[in-house]
């Protein structure tokens, strides 16, 4: 065990306690005696089952010297589900522990690191929580429901010494890496536009006022915003549509291909921000656009624009997502991995295609009913080693931030209606008292995070 103690040295920090608000949950120093021998063994919490983390669980559970050992949701009916998932692909005869609550997840001593599945209202303030746990975390993109929030997740994970990995798995795809190399190369010359979009086939969400289900803790699915009363139909995907829980398209989908956009352009926070767009398809109780255009200028020259139509399928340039980068010598076209370049003309230059199997040798969790498991692996793979190696993640939290507040200030364009000005040291917004009111959000009493 003294390896291993060596190694909780060098990884793991010990704080007096955690806070969100003013409800604080005593914490001591680590303990990892789940598993004997298991001397950089990693214990991780998967929290938020459905969808997403219900996929993920097995991702993280096939994983090196990974033990998945617990699960939890405000759903009880997932629990015993994903259980069975992760002692399966953990090929384990007990499955992880259950948990409906994550305040007592951030009070287990014997887990390492979180993963987080939830609704965005919860995705910082819960990152929030993890670092102040001593905890590691790998939160799914946004990495923040506004602004404001994803300044305070960069704050905690510097503050705390954690690492923390947004869910843009693209980072992590020896191909995306190669194709932004040779971006960065000057293979089309000074690279000046990036257009990035998405399209899907969503039908209208109409909600009702219902009971509480009996397997759903309404008031912690809630946790930091104001409390509604529960709707059916709201949960458990279409709350992605609601400003108090979601970020609409332009952050569900929308950061995949912009963090990509952005990464290849080689920029950082933009100076000018706009968004036109609505709920055009359907009269139903959509509060974010299904259609919609968000353009952002950068410093010398280079501007990002994202567009994005949730319900009509047309694809655009043949693709349902994807980015076009342009340069003074070229375009390169791609969807996250495979790419292609092509000069001033438009005439082919080369093509690069995922090799096969042969790629992912060694990938664990590997499944190729998906393409992005395979990106879904190489990431979590990256967030574990940095783990181990206590170094920036490939898609540390600030890169993370840089690319959702883009795309969260579109929002904010979209609801006040007009361009933005913005400080290109920090993205704040200038001279529209409107437009920096929605910066950050209101909070149920109790439950603003704090750094």
């Amino acid at each position: 065990m003294e390896k291993r103690r060596e190694f909780i040295k060098k990884v793991a920090i010990t704080t007096g306690g955690l806070a969100l608000g003013s409800k604080t949950f005593g914490f001591t120093a680590k303990s990892y005696n789940r598993i004997i021998g298991a001397n950089d063994r990693i214990h991780v919490a998967i929290i938020g089952l459905n969808g997403r983390g219900g996929s993920m669980c097995t991702t993280f559970a096939k994983q090196p010297n990974c033990l998945v050992n617990t699960v939890c949701d405000v759903d009880s009916r997932t629990i015993p589900i994903t259980q069975k998932k992760v002692a399966a692909a953990s090929k384990l005869t007990d499955g992880p522990k259950g948990e409906g609550d994550v305040r007592k997840v951030m009070q287990d001593k014997d887990i390492d690191a979180i993963y987080i599945a939830t609704p965005d209202h919860w995705h910082a303030p819960m990152a929030i929580m993890g670092c102040q746990a001593g905890k590691h975390v790998y939160v799914e993109k946004p990495v923040s429901h506004n602004p404001h929030e994803g300044e305070m997740a960069v704050a905690a994970a510097r503050k705390y010494n954690r690492i923390v990995q947004m869910g843009a798995q693209r980072r992590s795809s020896p191909l995306a890496i190669q194709c932004v190399e040779e971006l960065h190369g000057g293979v089309i010359g000074r690279v000046y536009f990036a257009k990035a979009w998405y399209t899907n086939n969503r039908k209208a969400t109409y909600l009702k006022p219902s009971a509480v289900p009996d397997w759903l803790n309404y008031d912690l699915w809630q946790g930091p915003a104001p409390r509604k009363p529960y709707q059916d139909g709201l949960i458990h995907y279409n709350w992605h549509w609601f400003w108090d829980y979601g970020t609409g398209e332009a952050l569900n989908n929308g950061t995949h291909e912009v963090d990509l956009a952005r990464w290849g352009l080689g920029v950082d926070l933009p100076t000018r921000v706009s968004s036109v767009g609505g709920r055009y398809q359907f009269k139903d109780d959509w509060q974010t656009p299904d259609t919609q255009i968000v353009t952002m200028d950068y410093p010398n020259r280079v501007s990002l624009m994202w567009e994005n139509r949730s319900s009509n399928g047309m694809k655009i340039e043949g693709a349902e997502r994807g980015v076009i980068f342009y340069g003074d010598n070229g375009s390169v076209s791609t969807d996250g991995e495979e790419y292609t370049i092509y000069d001033q003309n438009g005439k082919l230059v080369k093509a690069v295609k995922k090799q096969g199997p042969a790629e992912d040798a060694g990938i664990q969790g590997r499944n190729t009913a998906s393409p992005s498991l395979g990106m879904d692996a190489q990431h979590v793979a990256n967030f574990l080693e940095s783990i181990r190696n206590n170094k920036r993640p490939n898609c540390d939290v600030e890169l993370g931030y840089k690319s959702v507040v883009a795309m969260q200030l579109g929002n904010i364009s979209w609801r006040v209606g007009r361009d933005l000005h913005l400080d290109p040291k920090n993205a704040h917004i200038l001279n529209d008292p409107e437009a920096q009111k929605l910066w950050s959000r209101t909070y149920e009493p109790g439950w603003a995070p704090k750094v």
